[in-house]
């Protein structure tokens, strides 16, 4: 198991950590959540520079990183709906990306039983970009609110609350490109469910 492959799979314990540290009520608890989930995100950038720089790229670290980034992710969302955090209607958006990824992994299983990767799409890409910041936006402001506002004289409400529209406007934005991201990926790999394309003619 070398660095990379580690740092990719150190996600899912960061998942469990968070959680914990979102039940657990304590002064600052959901700052360090905040914290832990700065450092998850940050091992998904350092797993893959790491893995170019040495040269040592393989295919289990590949579908591993895009894994672990959807069990990440897909966690905390419905970690931030059990919460409260997102509108009960958002269950709906939850549902459709939760949806989307599991469709896409198992897209990907199939082609690499067939001695191919799927490469990143650029959509794919943007979506995960809108779905991290919206999650670190409504911790952000679960944390002013529990950790920092009553013990600072001010009146933050309003602007935890502008947070709060922050982070569901982005997951909003999130929700539509993993969608969008999702359908593209299944319009163009769709012969690898069926069998009626391979490898060499995926394109």
């Amino acid at each position: 198991m070398n660095l990379p492959n580690m740092l990719t799979l150190s996600r899912v314990p960061f998942l469990f950590l968070i959680a914990i540290l979102v039940y657990w009520e304590f002064r600052f608890a959901d700052s360090i959540a905040f914290v832990v989930f700065v450092v998850a995100g940050l091992t998904d950038w350092l797993d893959g520079k790491i893995a170019r720089e040495r040269g040592i790229i393989s295919e289990f670290g590949q579908l591993m990183d895009a894994l672990t980034d959807k069990v990440l992710t897909v966690g905390l969302f419905i970690l931030l709906m059990a919460q409260g955090l997102l509108l009960d209607w958002m269950v709906f958006m939850v549902l459709l990306i939760l949806s989307r990824e599991f469709l896409i992994t198992g897209l990907r299983l199939v082609a690499a039983a067939k001695n191919t990767i799927l490469a990143a799409e650029k959509a794919g890409k943007i979506k995960t970009v809108f779905q991290i910041v919206s999650i670190g936006a409504l911790i952000i402001a679960r944390a002013l609110e529990v950790d920092w506002n009553p013990y600072l004289q001010l009146d933050m409400g309003s602007f935890i609350q502008y947070v709060d529209y922050f982070g569901w406007i982005l997951f909003t934005v999130a929700t539509l490109m993993t969608v969008y991201s999702g359908t593209g990926y299944l319009v163009k790999y769709w012969g690898l469910f069926f069998g009626t394309t391979g490898p060499a003619d995926k394109e």
